[in-house]
């Protein structure tokens, strides 16, 4: 029950980083005691508290994480907690699918069953997660305190304004899609993927889909999509070759009730049910995500960072230097991922290092290790001396592997296949593939940079051509991939003749004579594809100033939040993705750049001040790198619980 002596606090998103916010406050209030303030919390959320839209529980089981059961957490636990206010409250979500295994924790039987079939390093559902999630939020809700009440509102938030015209003192009002009102002493903006505007390249194939009666479906999550919609034996195009394409493509094929053999090795055979339709994918780079290599650790065992370390990294800022992304951080962590590689291949194929592998390796290491931009010249020697040159690597190039090359019709599926082939069986070696280790460098590398860059680490200039213009695109299309499996199964689609591919750098339009979409590659001589359906393999774009959010929509027009706008090296502003906020607890400015005491941003919408706002809190990393989603919300949970709207608002 609620007093009136409470403050009102409302959370608007409940999934996992609403979630990890409730779960903070509450636990501050635990370690308060008797003089922790009473509060309310409102979670605001449509679908399942602690699942939230992206995780729903209801969607397909078909739908795999790309991380395994080791990595997510949704609260603080086993990590080093001197930076958190209090201690955790509850379970890892490996912690708790072992225990769901056991029969320590009630669920279903089809959960148990995944649960139990899982191992630590196995790929879940996303289902699966989502109901950790739910168990999550309905366990941290069951510790609260004394004075302290959590309501659950199954609604959308979809307008928030100043209840008094704008004293900071007074409260907040939150219209609900019910047109019923909650006030708020203070508000937390956790609201994960919104709804994003078309870009002009996707009105312009909307708007031709409805002159021509053809069937587009713009940018969407997955498990909201009727795949069921989509026509048997006959082609569809899909512009995207990400995580969504995945889905996509296990929706249509396992989904309709075709099946996946083993072969041998990590080769697969697919039986077609008949149901399936033609699958044509395209993407810039032409090719799909690389797999995750088959671990038992997220991060590979034999990989140990000794230029890209926090240390280093931070250095910079410790000495008053903005750094450049390209200029002092790549160069660190482009030497570690050249001496994962090496090392690896020194190690499995001693047979192909002309000389001795021990002095190959010393003077490797002796490269690597001077100071300033003749380290690259020496390592090139060393290589070009003692590695043939099918076997060296240039780590840039794999972000665009076909590059420069033209192919014949028919010529481009047949390559792509080859690389799906030798793409899972990288990852079926495990550590002892020097790719995929040279990968695993640069994904533990990403952690630390995640750290470095943020809350203004990096300059703004750099972060936008450089951290995201390159870098981004590269690890994400390396290190972000699905499960093993997937590739595989992908490999198997296409010899199935199920799946096609277009080819680099593809054009979309519609051929008016025929009235179908067509798309085609400028690198592919003499083919293209028609369809009547194109599928966009992507979600919405995650940047607020497109946001088609009633919400978002309705801040930015009030002026209560503004995106985050600095100067490119032309002296041309230009938009982040994210929201203009404090340093943490990150406290919104409105759109005269004054501090919002009240309102605080957590998660996706905090793109403009952190790199990977995506990727989930990792179990038992550090508060301020893996775990730094956690310590957002500790912090956020800290200045609610102290009142405090003076400090941490530059």
């Amino acid at each position: 029950m609620e007093n009136q002596g409470q403050r009102q606090v409302v959370v608007i998103g409940g999934g996992p980083r609403g979630t990890s916010f409730v779960e903070r406050l509450i636990a501050g209030s635990r370690e308060l005691g008797s003089d922790a303030p009473a509060l309310a919390i409102h979670v605001i959320e449509p679908h399942e508290p602690g699942a939230g839209h992206i995780w729903r529980t209801d969607q397909s089981r078909l739908f795999l994480m790309n991380t395994p059961c080791l990595y997510p957490t949704v609260v603080p636990v086993g990590a080093p907690s001197a930076a958190l206010a209090a201690p955790p409250l509850a379970l890892s979500f490996d912690e708790w699918r072992r225990r769901a295994a056991d029969g320590h924790v009630l669920v279903d039987d089809v959960d148990r069953r995944e649960c139990a079939a899982l191992t630590s390093s196995g790929f879940p559902s996303r289902a699966l997660y989502g109901r950790y999630l739910s168990w999550m939020f309905a366990e941290v809700v069951r510790m609260a305190p004394p004075g302290l009440t959590v309501v659950h509102h199954r609604r959308e938030a979809i307008g928030l304004r100043r209840a008094d015209g704008g004293k900071a003192a007074l409260r907040w009002r939150v219209t609900l899609d019910d047109d019923s009102r909650l006030d708020a002493d203070d508000v937390v903006l956790a609201l994960g993927h919104l709804p994003a505007v078309l870009t002009p390249e996707q009105e312009r194939l909307h708007d031709a889909a409805v002159h021509h009666s053809l069937q587009y479906r713009p940018p969407a999550v997955p498990g909201d999509v009727c795949w069921d919609d989509l026509p048997e034996d006959e082609p569809v195009l899909f512009r995207g070759l990400g995580l969504n394409f995945f889905d996509a493509m296990i929706a249509l094929t396992q989904g309709r009730g075709g099946r996946f053999e083993g072969v041998g090795g990590s080769r697969l055979e697919y039986t077609p049910s008949g149901r399936e339709p033609r699958l044509v994918a395209a993407s810039r780079r032409g090719i799909p995500y690389r797999a995750k290599a088959a671990l038992e650790t997220y991060l590979p065992r034999s990989v140990a960072l000794r230029f890209c370390t926090i240390d280093r990294v931070l250095a910079f800022a410790r000495s008053g230097i903005q750094a450049g992304f390209d200029h002092d951080i790549w160069p660190l962590l482009h030497r570690d991922a050249l001496w994962a590689y090496y090392s690896t291949l020194a190690r499995t194929a001693p047979h192909l290092i002309d000389g001795s592998v021990d002095a190959f390796l010393r003077e490797l290491d002796d490269s690597l290790a001077i100071e300033g931009p003749a380290w690259s010249a020496a390592v090139r020697d060393a290589v070009e001396r003692c590695v043939p040159e099918e076997h060296r690597i240039s780590i840039p190039s794999l972000a665009r592997p076909f590059a420069g090359r033209h192919f014949a019709g028919g010529e481009f599926t047949a390559a792509v296949l080859e690389h799906l082939d030798a793409d899972a069986e990288g990852s079926a070696r495990g550590e002892d593939d020097p790719l995929k280790m040279m990968i695993g460098a640069l994904n533990a590398g990403r952690a630390v940079i995640k750290q470095a860059v943020a809350d203004g680490g990096l300059s703004a200039a750099s972060w936008d051509a450089e951290l995201q213009g390159w870098f981004e695109p590269l690890v994400e299309g390396l290190a972000s991939g699905p499960p093993p499996v997937r590739i595989a199964q992908l490999a198997a689609l296409v010899r199935a003749g199920i799946v096609h591919f277009v080819g680099p750098d593809p054009g979309f339009g519609v051929d008016r004579d025929e009235g179908l979409f067509r798309a085609s590659s400028p690198w592919v001589d003499g083919e293209s594809f028609s369809a009547r359906w194109l599928v966009e393999a992507m979600m919405p774009a995650n940047r607020v100033a497109s946001s088609a959010s009633p919400l978002m929509l309705s801040l930015l027009d009030q002026g209560l939040v503004r995106p985050r706008v600095f100067m490119a090296d032309d002296g041309v502003p230009v938009a982040s993705g994210g929201l203009d906020v404090t340093a943490p607890p990150y406290r919104a400015r409105d759109r005269s750049g004054a501090v919002q005491h009240s309102l605080f941003v957590i998660g996706l919408q905090l793109a403009s001040v952190q790199w990977g706002t995506a990727i989930a809190a990792e179990a038992g990393a550090a508060p301020a790198a893996g775990g730094r989603t956690l310590l957002d919300a500790d912090r956020i949970a800290g200045a609610i619980l102290r009142r405090d709207e003076s400090a941490d608002c530059s």
